[in-house]
């Protein structure tokens, strides 16, 4: 399995990097399938947040679900077995899934859609950023003369169920998740509300297009 790490604001040391193919050991062992891991570490430079200034991104990139966990401390070992233990256990419930779903004769869980965030903008900035071509791939971009920084990235994905997503979302660690409903064929986001419910937007514009463009 490939580990590709990226580090931003700072640099990782060779005693750094076999403690973390150590450590991910165990994702090979409950992900045989995952061609790679992503780890991406970020060095705060903001001395309030020396308490949380050491970050560690992981992301397992599956022919499934794409499973991530990211967790932050003040030092970069502890993040990182935060971040792993986060990360077995969503790969724990992903592989149960996937055995519970063989069982009934379910289906493989489609490709998963992982989220995109953007930075709050307070007053509308005319040059936005060029979108990404190709797939799992950041790319980072700035909002006209504005210092926003936008990250993007592209994913594949394939319709699927609310539950899907609302699985998927639990697996990628995020408050939303984005996604294509596989009855409606609307873009959808599902998210976290208060206490343990769930909340769903839906777009219906781009659903009116479509039509259009089937019955011309």
């Amino acid at each position: 399995m490939d580990i590709a790490v990226v580090a931003r604001n700072t640099e990782v040391a060779d005693r750094f990097r076999t403690h973390l193919e150590e450590k991910l050991l165990k994702v090979e062992q409950l992900a045989p399938r995952a061609h790679r891991i992503e780890v991406e570490i970020t060095r705060e430079q903001n001395p309030r947040l020396a308490d949380r200034a050491e970050k560690v991104e992981l992301t397992v990139v599956d022919r499934g679900p794409i499973i991530r966990a990211e967790a932050a401390a003040d030092d970069r070992y502890a993040a990182l077995d935060l971040a792993t233990a986060k990360l077995i256990e969503r790969l724990r419930r992903s592989r149960d899934r996937r055995k519970n779903h063989h069982r009934r004769g379910g289906p493989t869980p489609p490709a998963a859609v992982p989220d995109t965030l953007a930075e709050p903008v307070e007053e509308e900035l005319p040059h936005a950023p060029t979108p990404p071509t190709e797939p799992g791939v950041a790319v980072e971009a700035q909002l006209g003369d504005s210092p926003v920084i936008v990250r993007q990235k592209l994913h594949d994905t394939v319709p699927m169920s609310i539950d899907q997503a609302l699985y998927e979302m639990e697996l990628v660690g995020h408050p939303f998740f984005l996604f294509i409903d596989e009855e409606t064929m609307q873009p959808c986001a599902v998210y976290h509300r208060h206490g343990w419910t769930y909340g769903i937007i839906r777009l219906n514009v781009e659903v009116h297009a479509a039509q259009q463009e089937a019955t011309a």
